[in-house]
């Protein structure tokens, strides 16, 4: 007997199955490095190794929802960061030895975020210097001789996360992200030191983000908590775009 088919004129069930997962790509800054969220695996396959957080899509789950209920269940982080927006997908025909998995990952980056909790499939949850995950990307870092390997593609991922997040803060204010609401000009450039991997200089570096209309909001306050002399607070304005932008050095 003819199997049946669809309206379309195909049959789904002459395609092979396959799996979807969600990846995330959590950064912060801790003790002035960037830092990403890295699970502990404590299952096959990759038992024992570092790996992003993340599993797989319930079948009645959005894409967005499974990325908030990984995070949670392998971290303890019950809602996710301020910024989220979708990195890629990734669907290399050997990335995962168990099946065809197709992953769609995420980018999260929030402020410093409180230590995480393992849970789910993860022995352990842990805040880790991105340079000891990828000495590649911060030369010279003294964090970057602790290189860990990381489990399936995810530190393509991770690189592909970390250089979307360092090319948006040339372009976006997406630097007060890592920020609380009011923060100053030092503690800003902090962040773009952390994520670009460089050192920037304190005078021209406030002159441009304070040059930049609709950057930076003045609060009218001060604060001492980075000691010595109180510096201005700011907030972000309603800029989208920096004009001109904060080109990172070459």
């Amino acid at each position: 007997m003819a199997k049946s088919q669809s309206p379309e004129g195909y049959d789904p069930r002459d395609w092979p199955p396959f799996a979807v997962t969600v990846d995330l790509v959590v950064l912060t800054v801790r003790d002035s490095a960037l830092s990403a969220l890295v699970v502990r695996r404590g299952e096959p396959p990759f038992e024992g190794c570092a790996a992003l957080p993340g599993g797989f899509v319930r079948e009645a789950e959005s894409l967005d929802r499974a990325a908030s209920r990984e995070l949670a269940e392998e971290t303890g982080l019950a809602r996710l960061p301020v910024h989220l927006e979708q990195l890629a997908t990734y669907g290399a025909v050997d990335r995962d030895p168990r099946m065809r998995v197709i992953s769609v990952a995420y980018l999260a980056l929030a402020p410093d975020l409180p230590s995480p909790r393992a849970g789910g499939d993860a022995a352990a949850a842990a805040w880790t210097p991105v340079a000891a995950l990828l000495p590649a990307l911060f030369p010279g870092s003294p964090a970057a001789a602790a290189d860990a390997t990381l489990a399936f593609d995810h530190a393509k991922i991770l690189a592909d996360g970390v250089e979307r997040a360092r090319a948006k803060l040339e372009y976006s204010p997406l630097a007060a992200a890592f920020c609380p609401p009011q923060f100053t000009v030092g503690e800003l450039r902090r962040v773009y030191e952390a994520v670009w991997g460089v050192t920037l200089d304190p005078r021209n570096f406030h002159r441009k983000v304070t040059g930049t209309q609709g950057f930076l909001i003045p609060v009218g306050d001060t604060t001492a908590r980075q000691g010595g002399r109180p510096a201005q607070l700011f907030r972000l304005g309603d800029v989208t775009l920096l004009n001109p932008p904060m080109l990172r050095p070459a």
